[in-house]
């Protein structure tokens, strides 16, 4: 056995063993921990693949921002593990057709001829990463630009959807903000000090 082969068996038992403890930990905090456990060795797993763009995308997309965001989610919400039990049993038979569609595909995808013939790769020194740059800006550049501009639209209107109704938050308006000048600001405000000295002075005496 390669030494390549080990660090495949040892990635996939633990991303077996982390699935597994996803889907069976009581603890939501521990299942979100154990899937950004997967997250890290299926990225290991596409390294030993030579996919490098698809494990970082993998890391910087899911570990860092997507779970991230789930654990502070659930760690801010109160929880209740009860009632998340509730009803499991109901929905097994559904989620257990469903998983035996999935390893019956899994099944005829690996028995394609495909993968039992060698890939033919282009022999060049740019990287997969490069290539897919080059593929995705030129041959594909206008559905790229589609889901930029769906992305955007989403991420607008999910904030006019926050911040409509009665705002119950102090909120700054962006045109006010730009239009303000010196004298909005800045007040100057002459005061007579010896005034007030002798107004100290008399009331003293008083």
């Amino acid at each position: 056995m390669k030494f390549i082969d080990f660090i495949f068996y040892c990635f996939s038992f633990i991303l077996l063993f982390s699935a597994l403890r996803v889907i069976t930990a009581r603890n939501p905090i521990y299942s979100a921990l154990f899937l950004v456990l997967a997250f890290f060795n299926a990225a290991g797993i596409w390294l030993l693949l030579q996919a490098e763009f698809l494990a970082i995308a993998l890391v910087l997309v899911y570990v860092g921002a997507v779970m991230v965001l789930f654990l502070f989610v659930v760690m801010m919400l109160d929880i209740n593990l009860d009632q998340l039990r509730k009803g499991f049993w109901e929905y097994l038979p559904v989620a257990s057709f469903v998983a035996v569609i999935m390893f019956v595909e899994i099944i005829l995808v690996l028995n394609h001829s495909y993968f039992n013939t060698k890939a033919q790769f282009i022999a060049s020194d740019v990287s997969n990463t490069e290539l897919i740059g080059k593929v995705l800006y030129s041959d594909y550049v206008l559905p790229f630009e589609v889901a930029s501009i769906i992305l955007l639209v989403a991420i607008i209107a999910a904030i006019a959807l926050t911040l409509r109704g009665k705002k119950t938050h102090k909120a700054i308006d962006p045109a006010d903000q730009v239009s303000v000048q010196k004298k909005d600001r800045l007040r100057m405000v002459k005061m007579n000090s010896g005034g007030m000295k002798k107004t100290n002075i008399r009331s003293g005496k008083k």
